[in-house]
């Protein structure tokens, strides 16, 4: 039985004026051990954030994944497919669980089927998948990233190194979201003067995150005006929460869909963030991870 384990990390996406083009992985990771077997059928077990709930069979998300991945490869659908998931994403919150899911299953049936799909190749089935980049490319290549479509709606990203000063907080409630349900929430057109403000403050973001992680320039730069207000009436507790955290001088937003909150620490706001929060939510002070999905084989462990 050839089998492989896979990490794969939570992402954080839009980072307030970023929409759907700006993603942050972060050290808070899933784990999946996939098997080919002998024996046909999809066996899955689960432990940790989505047990008891998510679909245990050919339906779960890293065996739609594997199965897209052998069809695209060309290669032959195994027998069978054994998963064992440790999972601490939080599921339906912001912090990029599906995108984790859907990489761990391409990744996981590439190294197991031996065949050629180049990085590009993997990055644009799991673009595919999940609807959008901005979640996987973080996911896949770690670091800060800005994903961007093609004329012809290939994805593309590059990939940037956070000061080593950032600090993601996130903040996470217990109610959850659905990104399709936050979706639907925006408008189809927005004001150009928006438009205008949320280029401005993305470009901003690229360089306060990358060379001067500045407070006064943190803050400006995470300000948004093309997402959140529009979906603030689906999660008003964290945009509440998003408007008290930054009345007090503190840089955040709402994670991806949300409704988790995505803040950074710096010296000057690090005892700023709790006293906000109150105590249905889970706060954890996060890295930035650096090297986004990784893949192993138990025996050259």
């Amino acid at each position: 039985m050839k089998s492989v384990e896979i990490r794969v990390p939570a992402t954080s996406a839009n980072l307030g004026p970023g929409f759907d083009a700006l993603g942050l992985a972060l050290s808070l990771y899933d784990e999946v051990e996939a098997a080919l077997t002998g024996e046909p059928g999809v066996v899955v077990t689960v432990e940790g954030e989505g047990a008891g709930e998510v679909d245990l069979g050919e339906g779960h998300l890293i065996v739609r994944a594997m199965r897209a991945t052998f069809d695209r490869m060309g290669a032959p659908q195994p027998a069978g497919i054994r998963l064992r998931c440790l999972n601490r994403i939080p599921h339906a919150r912001g912090l990029g669980s599906s995108s984790a899911a859907v990489c761990a299953g391409i990744l996981a049936a590439r190294a197991l089927a031996g065949g050629e799909l180049s990085d590009d190749a993997v990055f644009a089935l799991a673009t595919e998948m999940e609807g959008h980049p901005d979640n996987v490319a973080p996911c896949l290549a770690g670091g800060l990233t800005v994903a961007w479509s093609d004329h012809v709606g290939a994805p593309h990203m590059v990939k940037l190194s956070p000061d080593e000063r950032v600090r993601p907080v996130v903040v996470v409630p217990s109610t959850r979201l659905a990104t399709e349900t936050a979706r639907g929430l925006l408008p189809k057109d927005v004001p150009h003067k928006d438009a205008s403000f949320n280029a401005g403050r993305a470009a901003l973001l690229i360089a306060a995150l990358t060379q001067r992680p500045e407070t006064r320039l943190l803050l400006a730069a995470t300000e948004d005006r093309l997402h959140q207000h529009y979906r603030a009436p689906a999660m008003r507790e964290s945009a509440d929460l998003v408007e008290r955290l930054r009345a007090v001088g503190v840089p955040a937003v709402v994670s991806g869909a949300g409704p988790t909150v995505l803040a950074f620490s710096t010296s000057d706001t690090q005892d700023l963030i709790a006293p906000e929060v109150g105590n249905d939510w889970h706060i954890q002070q996060m890295d930035v991870d650096p090297v986004g999905a990784n893949v192993q084989f138990p025996e050259t462990r």
